[in-house]
Formats: structure tokens, C-alpha cells, sequence
């Protein structure tokens, strides 16, 4: 504990008071409301400017660093992770609610170590570097560190896999060879700190530069714009909502700095006759578990599902109201998505959806939501698609029953940018039509595309693409998981020409350096050496 009973924050290799903090914040147990008995500092500049100092001298130790040493990091930190696993669920279940079995412990804490040790494996295969060598005009390229700290702002509804330390972004940040300054998530500030301190335990232990990995708790609004537009940062990587993504993304591109956001999405599942018709039970089922898990807290949830009008779709609509009426409803990570979910239906409702079930927030301590299920026909949603498309972030989903293939292939061109997209059809071929029809319209709006399955899971696979077209990202170019792509969005490109051959980095020599990184030579893929010319 530090000065004032605050928690310290981690700069520049030393665990300390904040200097000069601006406010302090005392988070909650959602489950209760009751607050938690940890403060923890608001820091001013004099906190981020130390932070920004010593990442840009960490950024450039860890260029010229070997794969190995930030390799080691990567493993070691995974392992300390699990030898404090107990505590840490513990810790995390207390500040978010989120249930410790098998939620936290059985799944997200061993994905989170997984991704650690998948990104070690990146750092010494170097693919991510992705060399090109043209022997003709002596000119030879590769990906490399920004040469500045990455600033990484992770959400609340995943305090392991997407922490600010120990997430994805941040392994990925790592992996490229540059140091991460974190801004923990005033949702679960306790377990952030707790895996800063198993962070720096690795990067001491590895020997990799102090200002490798630094936590600060908090900053004002002004100071948040100005951290990720300052000359010294490399890039930023966001989670959270669209409204402050929007604003950070502005600051950044004012200063040519590159941002990477994951913001708002609604996910759209569209539902064929045909496959209502085969198993409508089923689909329902899916729904329903796919939209309440968590509480319905995932960047994922199914918030918009487009199904046939007439009987089938009536008969949807029962089905899943009946799950979503009978389930308990989970516990929300804070008051201000409570607030923000409600004012979220309130404005469906508002702009003509109707309620099916739900549509309230529940009594009694702690944060919680009705599972809800509203409707509204295709005419409504394509009278006024923008507000009818709203996401509602937690156990709520908008069914829009389309009057024919037309309208649902016209709900289909409204649809804006989201993670993913999804559409069930009927498993003997009774859909492939108006399969056929749906989807051209459909992949280019989504992230990822889904067949027969909803799309709450997030695979940590090399072949994942968590990104999309705006607004659920800033970019569609790039995801937040799944590696290499994941690591090159915290890259620059750099070009040699004409460099002597000693002088050029190890992954653009003639040798190949690990005698199996595969390199574009001469227009052609190959883990061989360069032919002597």
C-alpha cells in the first residue's frame, strides 16, 4: 500500500506512489455493490510522462533484443500466472462478478496463458516479421518494432484474456519487441495489479528491460487524448465503448499515431426458413445461452437476430422468450453498464421495438438486467435501421421478422460494420438459395463469418479474425486475436537498400536464421538460405 492508502502504480522499473495523483477510485463488487477495501490513484501527467520516458528507452533496449529473452518472458509469465491461479480467480470473481467456475478458472484464465505461450512461440518462429528479399534491386524488407511503448487499454468484461497486462493485445505488443504501458480497467484494477506484479517478477527474470511492462490505474479524459497522441508512443490498442473510442481515435490521428479500437457490435444472426422449420428447439436453445452468458457481456452477443415472419418466426419468438423468461439473470460488471443498458432498451423501445421479456433492471443489491427479448418487424428496422441496430451491452437481443427473402436481404444491406455475422441454415440443402443470396451481401460487413453456430467463441487460432469493418473497429484490416496477424498491427515496416549484407538484420541475410522461417525471395516462399549469386 502506498502513500494515502493507495495501491502504487508500476513505473519505470519501481513499484511507487503515484506522484502527485489527481483522484483516487474505490471500485465495487458488482455482485453487491458493496465497495472493495483497495483505493487506487487517478494519475496526472507527471505519472504517464515518467511512463512514456521510460518505455521509449525500454522500446529501444528491445529492439536490438534476441527472440529468446522475450520468448523466455512470455513463457515465464504464463507460468506464474498458473502457480497463482487461485488467487487470481478469486480476485477477478470479486471485482466482476463473473462466475469463478468455470468461467474464470476452467476456461478464460488457461486461454489467457495459452495466448502467452502461443505469442513465445511467435517470437522465436519469427513469421510475424514476414521477410521479403529481392536479390535483383538489392532491396530487402520486414516487419519490426515501433520503436515506442504500446499503450494497451484493456476492457472490463474479460479481466484475464484481454487485460491490459496479460491480454492479447498486450502479448501481441510484446511479441513485436515492444514495451506495453498499461491502463488497467477500473473494473477489476485489483487483478490487474496483481498480474503486473507476476509480469515484472518475468521481465526481471527474463532480463528484459525494467520499463518492459508498466501499470497505471487511471487518467483523466484529457489526460487519456493526450497519452495516446504523445510523440513518444508507439500505438495504442483500445477496448471499450464507442464513444470513448471515437474520441481517443481523433486524438491519435490528429497526431499520426496508429490506433487500433474494438468498439461497438451488434452481431447479427440471420435465421433461414428452412432451418427453423428442421430445428427450431435447437436454434433457440443456442440463442439463448449464446445471449445470456456472461450476462451477456461479450463483445460477441448476438444483439440482433433477423428470422421469417409468419408462424415459424412466431414460434421463435415464444421459444426464446421462454428461455430468456426462466433463466436467471447473471450479474452486470458495474452501475454504469447498468445505466447504460437501460437507457440502451429504453431507446429500442423508443424508435418502435417492443418488448417481448424483460426490459428492466432487476431489485435487490448488486448489478443486474431481465434477460430481454424485444421485436420489431422488417419494415421497422428498415425505416429506421441506425437506431433499430443500437447496440444493448448485456442479456438483450432485438428479433426483427423479416415479411420475405426480399426484406431480409434488404435488412442484410443496413447492417453496419460488426465483429461477426451468422446464418443458420437448413443442414439437407433447403437453403442453399437463399444461403447463396444472403451471403455476398452479408461477408462484407462482418469480421467473420459464421455457419450454423453463434458466435460467442472466440478461438485463439492463427486463422481467427476478431476485427471487422466500423464501428465495431477502427480498421478492418486487422484483429485483436489470433497470431501472427494480431502482433503485425504493433509493427512497422522497414526497407533496406543496398545495405551491405553484415549490416542487414539476421532475418533479411542471405543465411536463413533459423532454418526454417519462411521468406518471400524472389517472388517465391521458401525456408531455404538465398542461391549464391
Amino acid at each position: 500500500m502506498s502513500e494515502g492508502g493507495l495501491q502504487p502504480v508500476l513505473v519505470a522499473g519501481q513499484w511507487r506512489a503515484a506522484r502527485h495523483a489527481v483522484g483516487a477510485f474505490q471500485p465495487l463488487n458488482p455482485a453487491t455493490g458493496e465497495p472493495l477495501p483497495e483505493r487506487y490513484p487517478t494519475s496526472g501527467r507527471e505519472d504517464m510522462l515518467a511512463a512514456l520516458e521510460a518505455g521509449h528507452a525500454a522500446a529501444a533496449a528491445l529492439a536490438q533484443t534476441p527472440p529468446e529473452p522475450v520468448a523466455a518472458f512470455l513463457e515465464r509469465f504464463a507460468d506464474l500466472i498458473e502457480a497463482r491461479r487461485d488467487e487470481l480467480v478469486q480476485r477477478a470473481h470479486v471485482e466482476t462478478g463473473l462466475p469463478a467456475e468455470p468461467r474464470l478458472g476452467t476456461t478464460e484464465l488457461p486461454r489467457t496463458t495459452n495466448q502467452l505461450r502461443q505469442a513465445a512461440a511467435a517470437v522465436r518462429d519469427r513469421a510475424w516479421r514476414a521477410p521479403v528479399i529481392d536479390t535483383r534491386a538489392n532491396i530487402r524488407a520486414m516487419h519490426a518494432p515501433l520503436g515506442g511503448p504500446v499503450v494497451v487499454m484493456g476492457p472490463n468484461n474479460f479481466p484475464f484474456a484481454f487485460n491490459s497486462v496479460a491480454g492479447g493485445d498486450f502479448a501481441a505488443a510484446i511479441a513485436a519487441h515492444n514495451p506495453v504501458i498499461a491502463k488497467a480497467n477500473p473494473g477489476h484494477a485489483g487483478t490487474t495489479r496483481l498480474l503486473a506484479e507476476l509480469a515484472f517478477q518475468a521481465v526481471r527474470e527474463a532480463g528484459l528491460p525494467e520499463g518492459t511492462v508498466q501499470l497505471l490505474y487511471q487518467l483523466p479524459p484529457a489526460l487519456g487524448l493526450e497519452l495516446v497522441a504523445h510523440p513518444l508512443v508507439g500505438a495504442t490498442a483500445f477496448t471499450g465503448s464507442k464513444a470513448a473510442g471515437l474520441q481517443l481515435k481523433a486524438a491519435a490521428d490528429a497526431a499520426g499515431k496508429p490506433i487500433y479500437l474494438e468498439m461497438s457490435s451488434v452481431n447479427p444472426v440471420f435465421i433461414l426458413p428452412g432451418a427453423l422449420d428442421e430445428r427450431l428447439d435447437a436454434i433457440a436453445g443456442e440463442f439463448y445461452t449464446s445471449c445470456t452468458m456472461g450476462a451477456g457481456q461479450f463483445c460477441t452477443n448476438p444483439g440482433l437476430v433477423i428470422l421469417p415472419g409468419g408462424e415459424l418466426g412466431e414460434r421463435f419468438v415464444q421459444a426464446a422468450a421462454e428461455r430468456f423468461a426462466a433463466g436467471a439473470p447473471g450479474v452486470l460488471l458495474g452501475a454504469k453498464g447498468l445505466a447504460g443498458l437501460n437507457a440502451a432498451v429504453q431507446a429500442l423501445v423508443a424508435h418502435g421495438a417492443q418488448v417481448v421479456t424483460g426490459g428492466q433492471p432487476l431489485p435487490g443489491p448488486g448489478f443486474r438486467y431481465a434477460n430481454t427479448i424485444l421485436r420489431a418487424t422488417g419494415a421497422q428496422f428498415l425505416a429506421d435501421p441506425a437506431a433499430l441496430q443500437m447496440e444493448a451491452y448485456g442479456p438483450v437481443s432485438l428479433l426483427v421478422l423479416a415479411e420475405s427473402g426480399d426484406a431480409m436481404r434488404a435488412i442484410a444491406e443496413q447492417v453496419e460494420g460488426s465483429l461477426t455475422g451468422t446464418i443458420y441454415s437448413h443442414t439437407g440443402g433447403q437453403d442453399d438459395v437463399a444461403y447463396d443470396r444472403l451471403a455476398p451481401i452479408l461477408r462484407p460487413r462482418v469480421g467473420r463469418l459464421l455457419n450454423d453456430k453463434m458466435p460467442t467463441g472466440v478461438a485463439v487460432s492463427a486463422a481467427m479474425n476478431h476485427g471487422g469493418p466500423y464501428p465495431a473497429t477502427g480498421h478492418p484490416g486487422f484483429t485483436g486475436v489470433g497470431i501472427p496477424a494480431a502482433i503485425r498491427r504493433f509493427t512497422a515496416l522497414y526497407s533496406y537498400d543496398n545495405v551491405r549484407p553484415h549490416r542487414l538484420p539476421v532475418e533479411l541475410q542471405d543465411r536463413n536464421p533459423t532454418g526454417h522461417l519462411w521468406r518471400l525471395v524472389d517472388g517465391a516462399w521458401t525456408q531455404g538460405d538465398v542461391p549464391a549469386g
